[in-house]
């Protein structure tokens, strides 16, 4: 079967984060009868050429753990604390230590419970097709994840620091920025109460 996509695209999900405003791992809240992590593995792996990285940190040992029959390589961050950044670091070193002809990579977060395959699959389609080195989602008028990096700039990621993340990127080459239109993508999970209005709103639409 032809591959759909031209290039090999490594996703790597950021999911190292200890969920502090939250007051337990947001990667296992249930969702969908499964987890937000766990939905956000599922999607990936509906992208063809593709391969997906797991970044852990926090409560690495319990969050493996539930994700043991997934077809996905794990990659521990012991530098969680320090910020997303290093989580980056440690996502885009591990995927060119096993995938060295990876040619884009997309980084995500597992706490967008509406991201799916086709979401991801925009972002490749639309890089490809006006030839841009990133492509970003849109929403709330904003760029943000997930986000599309062509391999020349893997260098740069791997140069982050702290909290400023990958957006720097964005500021820093905005001529080389497609974005591409993720509806929902604003809604994400950060308390309890995000949580609990999310499921609210989920029942109410589904009844």
């Amino acid at each position: 079967m032809k591959n759909k996509f031209r290039h090999k695209t490594g996703i790597i999900i950021l999911a190292a984060g200890n969920s502090s405003r939250l007051g337990r791992p947001k990667q296992l809240l249930e969702y969908k009868e499964s987890t937000l992590l766990k939905n956000t593995i599922s999607e990936a792996l509906k992208v063809e050429n593709s391969f997906v990285i797991v970044v852990t940190g926090s409560n690495h040992n319990l969050i493996e753990k539930e994700l043991y029959s997934f077809e996905i390589a794990f990659s521990f961050n012991p530098d969680w604390e320090t910020g997303m950044s290093s989580s980056i670091v440690k996502g885009i070193t591990d995927l060119l230590f096993q995938n060295p002809d990876c040619e884009q990579c997309i980084l995500t977060v597992c706490d967008q419970p509406f991201v799916t395959n086709s979401i991801f699959e925009n972002l490749i389609s639309e890089s490809q097709k006006n030839q841009k080195g990133i492509a970003a989602s849109a929403y709330a008028d904003t760029l943000g994840t997930p986000v599309l990096f062509h391999q020349k700039y893997f260098q740069e990621l791997q140069e982050l620091k702290g909290q400023e993340g990958a957006k720097k990127l964005l500021k820093k080459y905005t001529d080389d920025v497609v974005s591409v239109p993720f509806e929902k993508g604003n809604i994400d999970i950060d308390t309890e109460e995000d949580y609990l209005k999310f499921l609210f709103k989920r029942d109410k639409e589904t009844e």
